[in-house]
């Protein structure tokens, strides 16, 4: 049956992640252009609710004006999209820095942070946005630096991200991170759960689920001791393993981004080898995407889940200029809605 719930959002920031002007990259697609796909987007009279978005240039300079940033909402809101959850420019080279650096990198990190709710709130008395997150994680890429000393590493990301939590309840938002290999301290699920316990504030800080990225969760892809599965494990141990999974971190969730993985690994630019975000209907994916979705969405209504957005992260600009790409995902969030929603 049709659900009002949860509404179908498609992300941005596949037109700027490992996109740019250095040699071997593809250009960024501007935000135009990316609202112009989306907007264009149709399955049997249903089209996309609205947008989640990358605080950062090209797409928004996170130190834009109330002005600025009242043009920018009422451009989304032109194409009739509400704005959900927002990604902080936490990383090195945008505004942020590393959560588990030194004092300097950590006021970075929190100054990003602290940017990102003030556009949260703009927007929000733009009246563009009624719901969503801030999405963060810990801006250390790889996980080399954090073995050095993994206990002292997760503390001050934990530290970090404490102060982060403060800041955000503040300004009304929440805050969810995201998990992916390449994040040192929640590059696992079992070291992902560490920080969010040590952090101890679900209601300001919870966990935002890609079935991408958690699917490389399940086979300990860069920490083998908290494998669940392997590659070639039946579908009877999947789904075994992926109620362990979801079981422990669905409490934490907030935030969710519909994907498929083909059990690869993929990276672009500045953004290092995280799970590779495959189209909807790739012949290599490993994920029932309705299936593994219901895992993520039970009960989600409860922890305030209002919508949920398609990750694209990395596709080529071949194939997200490509209409039938978008129809062919909106086609599988209607379909996850269908199954999974709620009035």
């Amino acid at each position: 049956m049709s659900y009002a719930s949860p509404k179908l959002h498609n992300a941005m920031w596949p037109g700027l992640v490992g996109k740019g002007t250095d040699e071997g990259q593809e250009p960024p697609i501007s935000l135009d252009r990316m609202l112009e796909l989306t907007a264009a987007a149709e399955v049997d009279g249903q089209k996309f609710d609205g947008i989640d978005y990358f605080l950062f240039l090209p797409h928004t300079n996170p130190e834009a004006t109330d002005d600025e940033l009242f043009k920018i909402a009422d451009k989304i809101a032109s194409h009739g999209f509400s704005i959900g959850s927002l990604v902080a420019p936490v990383w090195p080279g945008t505004i942020g820095d590393s959560a588990m650096g030194d004092s300097d990198a950590r006021d970075k990190f929190l100054s990003a942070v602290t940017m990102a709710c003030r556009i949260a709130r703009v927007f929000e008395q733009r009246g563009v946005r009624k719901y969503g997150v801030i999405r963060i994680d810990s801006a250390e890429f790889g996980v080399s630096k954090w073995r050095e000393d993994a206990k002292a590493g997760t503390a001050k990301i934990v530290e970090t991200f404490q102060e982060a939590a403060k800041i955000a309840a503040d300004n009304g938002q929440r805050l969810a991170a995201e998990g992916e290999i390449c994040w040192a301290g929640m590059h696992s699920w079992r070291d992902m759960l560490d920080v969010l316990e040590g952090v101890g504030m679900p209601e300001t800080l919870g966990f935002q689920a890609d079935l991408a990225h958690t699917y490389l969760y399940l086979l300990g892809y860069n920490a083998p001791e908290h494998a669940l599965v392997n590659a070639d494990c039946s579908s009877e141990e999947f789904y075994v393993a992926y109620k362990q999974m979801t079981d422990k971190l669905r409490p934490w969730t907030i935030d969710f981004h519909v994907a498929q993985n083909d059990g690869e690994v993929h990276g672009a630019g500045s953004h290092d080898k995280t799970g590779k975000h495959c189209p909807a209907d790739d012949p290599n994916g490993k994920l029932d995407i309705v299936k593994c979705s219901g895992y993520w969405l039970e009960d989600a209504s409860s922890r305030c889940i209002e919508h949920i957005c398609w990750d694209g992260c990395m596709f080529s600009n071949e194939m997200l200029e490509n209409p039938a790409t978008w129809n062919t995902i909106l086609k599988t969030m209607l379909a996850v809605r269908d199954a999974h929603g709620w009035n």
